[in-house]
């Protein structure tokens, strides 16, 4: 699944093509995504893209006439195709641009989702709720332990609610739980101001490592197989089941939280 770095490294991706480019056709080839592609969707034509920004997983193409919300899903990706270029199975529909360019969405699964929003799209019901951005300065520790008080959920789940902070997760949590040295069973409301300090910088840490590495794959973009993919990341604790801690040499523990793997060091993480 796309987790924000991947989503931001998308959004960067694209925007040298559309930021300042007319959509000159909306071609929806599927429009049955995880939420029906609305009909108010072809407003998108004939209007320039002003900016394109992030909200947690979205990508937010900004018109005058409205915007348009862009969500990946579970396998979706995009990329900068000709407009000639004959569509694949699972290529669901295209921005053609009066450059000759088109962004083609490619999603096996359709998770994915293209919505149109007129008035703040940050009303929107799937954005109003949504958490502060990891690496705004809205989200510090401050922030995380006013919010677990009287929390008995695990701290690991925790973090990974999207309505306390949007874009952690499930490798970003077990990496930076590690970082921070807490052990991610611990109840969120047992971990003291100083850790949440210290968890903080550990997710600034690990999400800004990953999407500078995704800086690597912008040439994806522009290639007719070119997906996102995961980073190649040099993971410490996330899937490494049974292997050696890089730090202490203790074997890596697997376990279940909230349906989700959760891989930790049993002597690093307390």
């Amino acid at each position: 699944m796309p987790e924000l770095p991947e989503v931001e490294t998308t959004r960067r991706g694209i925007e040298p093509w559309l930021k300042g480019h007319t959509v000159a056709k909306v071609n929806i080839r599927q429009p049955k995504l995880r939420w029906p592609v609305p009909d108010t969707i072809t407003a998108l034509e004939g209007q320039v893209v002003h900016e394109l920004t992030r909200r947690g997983k979205y990508i937010l193409l900004h018109t005058d006439a409205g915007v348009g919300l862009i969500h990946l899903g579970m396998s979706g990706s995009l990329r900068i195709v000709e407009v000639d270029l004959e569509p694949r199975k699972h290529d669901h529909f295209d921005l053609v641009l009066a450059s000759g360019k088109a962004v083609r969405y490619h999603d096996p699964r359709r998770f994915g989702a293209f919505l149109w929003v007129q008035g703040d799209p940050l009303q929107h019901p799937l954005l109003c709720d949504l958490g502060p951005e990891p690496l705004s300065d809205g989200f510090d520790g401050d922030y995380l332990f006013a919010q677990s008080r009287n929390r008995t959920v695990s701290v690991k789940v925790f973090i990974m609610n999207a309505h306390i902070v949007v874009g952690v997760g499930n490798i970003y949590a077990n990496e930076a739980l590690f970082l921070a040295g807490i052990d991610p069973r611990c109840a969120a409301g047992s971990v003291s101001r100083e850790r949440y300090l210290q968890l903080v910088q550990a997710i600034r840490q690990i999400l800004a490592y990953a999407i500078e590495c995704g800086g690597t794959t912008l040439r994806d973009f522009v290639r007719e197989d070119g997906t996102p993919g995961y980073f190649q990341l040099e993971l410490k604790v996330y899937d490494r089941t049974g292997q050696a801690c890089a730090v202490c040499q203790n074997p890596i523990v697997q376990i279940t939280q909230g349906q989700r793997s959760t891989w930790f060091c049993p002597l690093c993480q307390h």
